[in-house]
């Protein structure tokens, strides 16, 4: 990947409704050309969409957990993702190696309806769970730079 590609999908990281004028002044290409690779970039998949920051809190969703998940019966088929994408309060699923399958990022408006969350996901998956709140959130969704 070229230098300015790179910068150009750091630039969009950060700011995603950068402007092709404004990519265009921090790189040193004219608009046509930053909306050109913006667009190579989007067709090659490196820039997968666009979205908005969401202040989880002010929405009514304070509580962010992680919730790890290990399969009761190991010889069932690993389709736990499948069996759980209808649970609208799975942010993110992500499989994992060691002692987990998947670490899953949830988040709801308190503790008893984190607690209810987790027996659906151990009902609908047939797993055991292991919880993490989340206390403080210093940073997230950092762009990467390198």
């Amino acid at each position: 990947m070229e230098e300015i590609d790179r910068k150009i999908l750091t630039l969009l990281a950060a700011d995603g409704r950068m402007s092709f004028t404004d990519l265009g002044k921090a790189t040193g290409l004219s608009t046509s050309a930053v909306h050109q690779r913006v667009k190579r970039l989007e067709a090659r998949g490196l820039i997968k969409g666009y979205g908005a920051t969401i202040d989880h809190e002010q929405v009514g969703l304070p509580l962010t957990a992680f919730v790890s998940v290990t399969p009761i019966d190991p010889s069932e088929p690993d389709d736990y993702p499948r069996r759980l994408s209808d649970i609208a309060e799975i942010e993110s699923c992500w499989s994992v190696a060691g002692e987990e399958s998947y670490i899953l990022k949830v988040r709801v408006p308190t503790p008893a309806v984190l607690e209810d969350l987790l027996a659906r996901i151990r009902a609908i998956a047939n797993v055991s769970t292991r919880t993490t709140i989340v206390l403080s959130t210093p940073y997230e969704n950092r762009p990467v730079t390198g």
